[in-house]
């Protein structure tokens, strides 16, 4: 059965605020606790308030609070902490995906006529593990039968997705840092972001800690020559080193959706749900190619069918950028680049936030972080404020700025979402 074919919401769908936590480590808050920090911002920042008894609603996405915090059932437990009971809250499980898929949720209950105002979140608290703990919760996104007894944890698929496109298309490891030194440039932008600062801070602090204690300075002249230095950014799982990662982190975001028809009623500013797509595809051990995720090409067609769009009308994305390889994968798949020219443009600067397809302005997953069941929803809050003009010193230099794009890939590419922002009026 084909997965293709254009489809249409029912009724039209607008975001009309969002709201996000501090990205971190916070020992002393849950991951409910980061919930209630993201929609209070999302409360505070919202043009024209509302009453919170108004949310009819809501999806939060969270991908293994059962093993990072020994708590299950988390939905009821977020709708009691924001003080909405009885109001139906359901948590949506799709790995590293989570946020996304709840925002299809949300969309969809609204489209339906269901509900006209629904709250959707993502969440998670990855640091009360250590990294082997992490790296165990986040292997149950992989296939247990086939990839995780293999020793296939996500450095080591991604570092072979990585192998395959240097491979095939002459990708090398300077491409991988150059997407590492533009995304730590944006993050440094973001206030909220777990990494706000660049390479060349990073290595400026390497250089005089070594001084403050007597030890011989590093002689790096620029932060390619620090990436690689393998005492500063040691390898992870082969072509991956520790700043092709993105970091373990807590954090929280939200949106709030409308039924477009009174989306006036909060603002005079909401971004209209363009277009979405989801699909799944097969596990990476038993797909056709290691260079491309199959369910990203699906999504983004659906999601660019819907929108009436093409990837050339695109002008600001947030990518899955968990490993550096994922997002020059996902501009592929994307349809911004042709297949293997995705290292090509970060080298001609084309992703920069000041090129012709900025992507990840927030710092992406790699800088502002990657709470797992989160991220979906703060690539959508990110996008959200660029196209209102509100993003600050990392906004877009574009007053023409009306359509953006975020893509969130949950597992070994099993599931992925696409989601296209247009600017009301």
């Amino acid at each position: 059965m084909s997965t293709t074919g254009k489809r249409q919401l029912a009724r039209p769908v607008s975001i009309v605020g969002a709201g996000m936590s501090r990205f971190g480590a916070f020992p002393d808050k849950s991951s409910r606790d980061l919930f209630v920090d993201a929609f209070q911002d999302l409360m505070e920042n919202l043009d024209q308030g509302m009453d919170i008894e108004d949310i009819q609603c809501a999806y939060v996405g969270n991908a293994s609070s059962d093993l990072f915090e020994h708590q299950g059932h988390t939905a009821p437990i977020i709708a009691d902490w924001l003080g909405m009971t009885p109001m139906p809250v359901t948590r949506i499980e799709n790995a590293c995906a989570s946020g996304g898929s709840a925002l299809r949720e949300g969309i969809m209950a609204i489209a339906s006529g269901l509900y006209d105002i629904v709250l959707v979140g993502g969440m998670e608290k990855m640091t009360n593990l250590p990294t082997e703990g992490v790296t165990d919760v986040l292997a149950t996104a992989a296939d247990g039968l086939y990839e995780v007894p293999a020793g296939m944890t996500f450095p080591g698929i991604f570092g072979a997705i990585a192998k395959a496109h240097m491979d095939r298309y002459e990708t090398n490891l300077d491409h991988l840092l150059k997407v590492a030194i533009k995304n730590h440039r944006n993050g440094a932008l973001n206030p909220k972001a777990q990494f706000n600062v660049t390479i060349q801070d990073l290595m400026q602090r390497r250089m005089s800690r070594a001084q403050e204690r007597g030890q011989p300075v590093p002689d790096y002249q620029d932060e390619m020559d620090f990436l690689n230095d393998p005492q500063a950014n040691p390898w992870i799982a082969w072509p991956l080193r520790l700043y092709d990662c993105a970091p373990i982190t807590d954090g929280a975001a939200c949106v709030l959706l409308v039924s477009s028809d009174i989306a006036h009623n909060f603002t005079d500013k909401p971004v209209e749900i363009a277009g979405t797509g989801q699909a799944s595809g097969r596990p990476l051990h038993d797909a056709d190619e290691l260079t491309s995720l199959s369910a990203a090409k699906v999504a983004s067609q659906l999601a660019y069918e819907m929108a009436g769009v093409t990837p050339d009308d695109i002008q600001v994305a947030e990518v899955h950028d968990c490993f550096t390889i994922a997002e020059i994968v996902a501009v592929e798949d994307l349809g911004f680049f042709a297949p293997g020219e995705g290292p090509r443009a970060v080298d001609e600067g084309r992703t920069a936030l000041n090129g012709d397809k900025p992507i990840n302005t927030s710092g992406g997953l790699k800088a502002k972080g990657h709470p797992v069941g989160a991220s979906g929803i703060a690539q959508i809050a990110e996008v959200f404020h660029q196209l209102r003009g509100e993003a600050g010193d990392r906004q877009v230099n574009n007053p023409g700025l009306e359509l953006g794009l975020t893509h969130n890939v949950g597992g070994t590419g099993g599931t992925c979402v696409v989601t296209i922002l247009r600017r009301g009026g």
